[in-house]
């Protein structure tokens, strides 16, 4: 039994990552159908060799050029990998002091140090509040190490992921855990799901606002949608009021009105205003005819049009 076209397409590119939590490159595989998920693989990058998990695999777009799959990982590579990752703590001892010696590198703060499978490059982390000239720095440690010497600047999220731990919730951090990738997230959608903007509830460990505020951001904007705003009056079947706080996820708002006080009110018990206005004066009006004859009864609309459609009821069944 053959593949389906359809699903030999959908198997060309392999998804593959560098690091246990970190974003999906992709690459073609075609040299190398027997590839299956968690297998190892040896790819070029533009930081020279590097090993990769095959995480997944998904449909290619045909704008795209991907590079290939050099070969699968051998035992041989992944005990390499284990014995440079070994050395990194020390390359990091050796990054700081030299710095140090240097000069002009005071602000800055080296987090890791990251070998390549088999040594032939050696990646640096470090951050700053600003942008930083690494040359003499670069120059200084080529001398040191065989491998090729680089740097990357990373940002406050990126540091909180490198370093772990847990997060004000009491879990683990979604950055050092799940998260593959850092969503842009505005003080817009705190105030969105009525959080409070004081900065130590809203702000993560990494100094900024927190990842999870963007999680159910989407929801409470549907659900506002289908509420009225607050300081709008509405109706209620209390009587009619002004929404003074409205509760997304329950569907519902709470409406002060004067001869009740407080009330939750869900959504669907609420009467737009006019409406509300139109029953009330439909109801004040009194009948000045019932039938064919003029009367003085008094009846409001809505009993003459009940009274009426009864009337009508027992005409049919006669």
């Amino acid at each position: 039994m053959t593949d389906s076209p359809a699903l030999t397409t959908q198997q060309k590119v392999a998804g593959i990552r560098f690091t246990k939590i970190g974003k999906l490159y992709h690459f073609d595989f075609s040299e190398h159908p027997s590839l299956q998920g968690g297998d190892y693989v040896i790819v070029q990058t533009l930081r020279g060799r590097q090993m990769g998990q095959v995480i997944g695999f998904t449909a290619p777009d045909s704008e795209r050029d991907y590079r290939s799959i050099m070969r699968p990982a051998t035992a041989r590579d992944l005990a390499l990998l284990q014995e440079w990752q070994t050395k990194e703590p020390e390359a990091l001892v050796i990054c700081r002091e030299k710095a140090k010696q240097i000069g002009g590198y005071e602000g800055i703060k080296f987090h890791a140090a990251q070998y390549n499978y088999d040594g032939s490059f050696l990646l640096f982390l470090l951050s700053a509040d600003d942008k930083i000239d690494t040359t003499r720095l670069k120059t200084a440690l080529q001398r040191e190490f065989t491998a090729q010497v680089d740097f990357r600047q990373i940002g406050p999220r990126d540091v909180a992921k490198l370093l772990g731990g847990y997060g004000a919730c009491g879990v683990e951090r979604c950055c050092s855990t799940f998260l593959t990738d850092f969503s842009p997230i505005s003080i817009k959608m705190a105030k969105a799901q009525g959080i409070s903007l004081n900065p130590a509830e809203i702000t993560g460990m990494c100094g900024r606002l927190r990842c999870c505020l963007v999680y159910e951001y989407e929801q409470y904007v549907a659900a506002r949608r289908e509420l009225p705003r607050r300081n709008k009056r509405v109706g209620t079947p209390f009587g009619e009021g002004k929404v003074i706080d409205i509760h997304p996820l329950r569907d519902a708002v709470t409406v002060f009105i004067e001869e009740v006080g407080r009330k939750m009110v869900q959504r669907e018990e609420l009467i737009p205003l006019e409406e509300l206005k139109a029953l009330a004066k439909a109801a004040k009006e009194p009948c000045s005819k019932h039938g064919d004859e003029p009367c003085d009864c008094g009846k409001p609309k809505g009993e003459r049009r009940a009274d009426q459609a009864a009337s009508d009821e027992l005409d049919e069944q006669d």
